[in-house]
């Protein structure tokens, strides 16, 4: 039995540390504003925006926005544009054939997709779309322009350029690489994306290297400024997503805390009740 258990609890941690490293690429830890009304308000603006064109939400209806702050006439003013109404859900035009069409696949429906990326043991959904926001550049090779560390080949174009601005991407990756005569050779490769996406690729052996693999990413915006506003709005979208995918989460969280207090103080009077019974027992 406990073989079993300690072999659940280590598979448990390698399917975290796989999801940590998707792509080859470690996740980073979103700021967490779950609670930050301003900031989920955000992250629904800039949701309808940039994301529900093409991403539906099928789980959610307009109407929820109100749990995080927005009044009814605010959704009707700020986030209904198609004629939708403030109870219907947030489904998109796009057809499924016509999608497949020009991206591939269908794109998913984001409803949950942040309980779908998260892991008990691991980085949280919200993380992943964090990252996987923060991790787009350009790339002429591709059939869209884009690429992606998080999620490679991604059939999908950056949808927040215009808010972040053109950045150069420098990858540096020594790795143990296989030579024709059967030995290994350290080597050093840095491949670089200009903010146009036209590549460049440098490959170097390391003689008498004594270190161990490593791969390194660096990004260089051309605006500093606004790279780190756009910083700023991602975490609103990913918190956004993280509550859209469990509205209710907030309250659970505020029952919980009143439950526990509830079990202790039953517990303390149980715990009375049951020395005045048996007191009088031998």
């Amino acid at each position: 039995m406990i073989k079993k258990l300690i072999g659940t609890i280590a598979l448990s941690l390698t399917c975290a540390v796989s999801v940590a490293a998707e792509g080859g690429y470690p996740l980073e830890k979103a700021p967490v504003r779950i609670n930050d009304m301003a900031s989920l308000q955000n992250g629904a603006k800039l949701f309808v925006n940039y994301c529900l064109g093409c991403h539906s939400a099928k789980s959610l209806r307009y109407n929820r926005l109100t749990d995080i702050g927005l009044t009814e006439e605010q959704i009707k003013r700020n986030l209904l544009f198609t004629g939708e109404g403030v109870g219907d859900l947030m489904e998109i035009a796009m057809r499924p054939e016509d999608a497949k069409k020009w991206f591939g696949a269908a794109p998913p429906d984001l409803s949950v997709i942040a309980r779908a990326k998260s892991h008990n043991l691991g980085p949280t959904g919200v993380d992943y779309v964090y990252t996987f926001l923060r991790t787009f550049y350009r790339d002429n090779s591709r059939p869209l322009g884009w690429d992606n560390l998080v999620f490679p080949s991604v059939g999908m174009p950056h949808p927040l350029w215009a808010l972040q601005g053109p950045r150069s991407m420098e990858r540096n990756t020594v790795a143990l690489v296989d030579q024709a005569d059967g030995t290994q050779q350290w080597q050093r490769t840095i491949t670089r994306f200009d903010p146009q996406g036209f590549k460049d690729v440098k490959t170097e052996v390391l003689q008498g290297y004594t270190g161990s693999a490593s791969d390194k990413v660096t990004f260089t915006p051309v605006d500093a400024k606004a790279a780190a506003q756009f910083d700023n709005q991602v975490a609103d979208l990913a918190n956004f997503l993280g509550w859209m995918a469990e509205p209710v989460q907030l309250e659970r969280k505020r029952l919980g805390v009143w439950v526990l207090l509830f079990l202790f103080l039953f517990f303390g009077v149980a715990w009375r009740l049951n020395a005045v019974y048996w007191k009088d027992v031998k």
